[in-house]
């Protein structure tokens, strides 16, 4: 898979996207429902995070995983445990889960599903307003669970999408309270910009 890494910079010690969610998206005009049709062309990462969310293509799963170790594994090699990121939407199978785990068996380190967890609903994003008020708000419904031993871990969350890093913010800020975390680093399949 050919990838366009990039930093990505927040509240966190170290972060990578592996590329844009999409490079073009076309209006097409609206369908018989009246809905706007796109015609979009996206990178391999990007139509490999597509099929995976919006066509339940899991086979995308180990593709995504590898290409994320192959692309910033060296540089998230203190890390003790992978944190995948709060899903928004209830799904039976969730993609970020399922990338999260692959990786976290590739680098031969645990996955935690159990410890930074969503425990109450949110509005969506794009109703509220500033990025402060969205990191507020998340911070409200994430609650980080003590399943961890006594010992001190760095710990990476993935994600599937970056866009204005309000919800890694959030993340990062709750985990940070959790005595038993050090480094926080965070890894995301795509990005908007």
């Amino acid at each position: 898979m050919k990838v366009n890494m990039k930093k990505i910079v927040g509240v966190w010690t170290l972060g990578y996207s592996l590329d844009k969610h999409t490079t073009k998206s076309t209006p097409l005009g609206p369908n018989q429902f009246g809905h706007m049709q796109f015609d979009t062309v996206r990178p391999e990462a990007g139509e490999a995070l597509f099929q995976l969310k919006y066509r339940s293509d899991f086979s995308k799963v180990p593709v995504i995983a590898q290409q994320m170790k192959d692309s910033f594994g060296d540089a998230f090699t203190s890390v003790g445990l992978v944190i995948p990121m709060p899903p928004s939407i209830i799904r039976a199978k969730q993609p970020v889960v399922e990338i999260a785990k692959e990786y976290a068996r590739l680098m031969g380190i645990p996955c935690y599903e159990n410890l930074l967890v969503k425990t109450s609903d949110t509005p969506p994003m794009k109703d509220i307003g500033t990025r402060e008020e969205k990191v507020t708000t998340l911070m409200g419904a994430f609650t980080a669970y003590d399943v961890l031993d006594e010992n001190i871990y760095d710990v990476l969350i993935i994600d599937d999408l970056f866009d204005t890093g309000s919800s890694l913010e959030a993340a990062t800020n709750i985990l940070r309270g959790y005595n038993k975390i050090r480094n926080i680093y965070v890894a995301t399949v795509t990005r908007k910009r």
